[in-house]
């Protein structure tokens, strides 16, 4: 689409993936940015924010309905549930709500992309093929990202726009109030550590400490999105997307600890959301007696998260070979990207 306007619809635009990508869209200066989120947000010059209910088709229908200039649609929201099979209708039915009032309306629609993850190879039932790779078979259903893929894939045939699927490992980067937030989880277990005056335990179940694992940096992933949406290469694929190092937690885990200024204790099993239930009164405190910026106890947890990712005992990655061979050759390091979340959130006053 060189030297047409593109415009970005990107939904789901307050999570960690949608913020990162609105501030990368923002910042390449050829794209016109709208961000759909059930929450809204801020607009500026190039970023405009629209506020809608993704489960409402009518709602969305409404709400898009003036949308008609939108080029690259970037899915990327998320609804939680309880169970896997939970997972299934309210996920499909918002991004169908989506391209169902945007299709009619952008006569210009050129990409529709969509964020899916591991879970597509079974990663969160327990020990999958490693490294996972985007020919691998599908598992038993229910699941979610499949069924997501499904809809595009039937939707798009005979149609002029094209759709694409990136598929990275945990993502990390800034959220607030983000119920799949590993950095932030770590930040803040850290910091009600240290101001107990205990040392960092792996909280993780036996096993875990020692599996094999990769990342995938929020920036890193927006470029990759962005990359997949606009080469033609990438027309109908999906991709893996990861930064490129693999871990241990055995290796990494003391060096998140040095950077707290804390001491390493062997590993403890332990349900971070059970003992981090009652230390809402005790991040009160810290906010007011650091001069922190005030984010609610909710914003920063994301325990049930932190404790699905630590009960990984066996390894977890996939090949990312198939992005590199289509022209994407980013890597970050992922020790240097946690201790520059970590930064980052002391900077913003999130952590003392």
């Amino acid at each position: 689409m060189s030297g047409v306007r593109k415009v970005a619809l990107v939904v789901g635009a307050q999570g960690v993936i949608g913020r990162n990508l609105v501030a990368h869209l923002e910042g390449l200066g050829d794209w016109e940015v709208i961000g759909l989120s059930r929450r809204g947000g801020p607009s500026s010059a190039r970023v405009r924010h629209v506020e809608v209910d993704l489960l409402d088709a009518e709602d969305c229908r409404r709400k898009l309905a003036e949308l008609g200039r939108v080029t690259h649609v970037f899915y990327a929201a998320y609804q939680d549930r309880p169970s896997w099979a939970e997972l299934v209708a309210p996920n499909v039915a918002m991004l169908v709500n989506v391209v169902d009032a945007i299709e009619p309306v952008a006569t210009g629609l050129a990409h529709v992309s969509l964020m899916q993850g591991y879970k597509v190879y079974g990663a969160h039932l327990g020990p999958f093929k490693t490294p996972a790779r985007e020919t691998d078979p599908d598992h038993m259903p229910p699941e979610f990202n499949v069924d997501q893929q499904r809809f595009l894939e039937q939707r798009q045939r005979g149609k002029a726009w094209t759709w694409s699927a990136l598929r990275p490992s945990v993502v990390c980067g800034f959220g607030l109030g983000n119920p799949m937030n590993l950095a932030m989880v770590i930040a803040v277990y850290a910091s009600i550590s240290k101001e107990l005056g205990l040392p960092l335990r792996f909280p993780g179940k036996p096993g875990a400490y020692d599996a094999l694992l990769e990342m995938t940096d929020a920036g890193l992933l927006a470029r990759a999105t962005v990359w997949a949406a606009t080469d033609p290469r990438c027309a109908n694929q999906a991709f893996n997307i990861n930064n490129g190092d693999l871990f241990r937690w055995s290796e990494l885990w003391p060096k998140i600890a040095r950077y707290f200024g804390l001491e390493v204790a062997p590993p403890l099993p332990m349900s971070l959301d059970v003992v981090m239930a009652d230390k809402e009164p005790l991040w009160k405190e810290m906010t007011r007696r650091h001069g922190l910026a005030g984010h609610t106890y909710q914003e920063v947890s994301s325990w049930r998260f932190g404790d699905f990712v630590f009960s990984w005992n066996y390894d977890m990655f996939a090949d990312g070979s198939k992005a590199r061979r289509f022209g994407f050759h980013e890597f970050v390091d992922t020790e240097a990207m946690f201790l520059g979340i970590f930064d980052d959130l002391r900077r913003r006053g999130v952590i003392p």
